[in-house]
């Protein structure tokens, strides 16, 4: 799967949010959340640096709003992965969510905060919650197929997200080699997902 090339970020007289997401998005994709200012974003969006401030109230507002972003982009990259794999969805889900803090570690570092913290902004419980739902189904999906054991299927769920959260942080603390990691990453998936695999089919 092809990573998509990233809009310009310049303004031009269109969605003024929306290009200052765009912008604040590309430095965080070069340096991670602290690397975000509302100058720099605000330089790269070609207008004067109090603009920003007319449609977010702050620095952290901006960041919601990539981070809303980054789940949008996810959500379409899961999409994809689940679409294209042979096999269980619920596999295809899991090495999914690796994949994309492998290629988007900066992304990974944003978000997980908020998706993984015990408060969930107001801002992304919509598009947190959609995620959910999406796995949930597939879950369920996969223990009518006979893929999965019928176990409880949020406990099911919770196993899969502790499992492919866990090796996400491994590999973007650097606790696994790059070259290595999604090789690696697909192995223990395969080795540990034995545990909720209906081992009768």
């Amino acid at each position: 799967m092809k990573d998509k090339p990233a809009a310009r970020s310049g303004y031009h007289h269109g969605s003024l949010p929306e290009a200052l997401t765009t912008a604040a998005l590309e430095l965080v994709d070069e340096s991670g959340p602290a690397g975000v200012s509302v100058r720099e974003v605000a330089r790269r969006a070609g207008v004067s640096p109090g603009a920003p401030f007319r449609h977010f109230a702050d620095r952290q507002a901006l960041l919601m709003s990539v981070a809303g972003r980054v789940l949008a982009d996810y959500e379409v990259w899961q999409r994809e992965a689940v679409a294209q794999a042979e096999g269980p969805a619920t596999r295809a889900f899991g090495i999914g969510f690796v994949r994309y803090a492998i290629r988007h570690p900066h992304r990974f570092e944003l978000v997980k905060p908020w998706v993984f913290g015990p408060r969930r902004p107001a801002e992304l419980d919509a598009r947190l919650s959609g995620i959910e739902e999406t796995f949930a189904g597939l879950v369920r999906a996969d223990q009518r197929e006979g893929t999965l054991r019928a176990e409880d299927p949020e406990l099911v769920a919770l196993a899969g997200q502790a499992l492919v959260y866990g090796l996400s942080q491994m590999i973007v603390d650097g606790y696994l080699p790059p070259e290595r990691a999604e090789d690696l990453a697909v192995r223990v998936l395969d080795t540990l997902g034995l545990g909720i695999a209906n081992h009768a089919n």
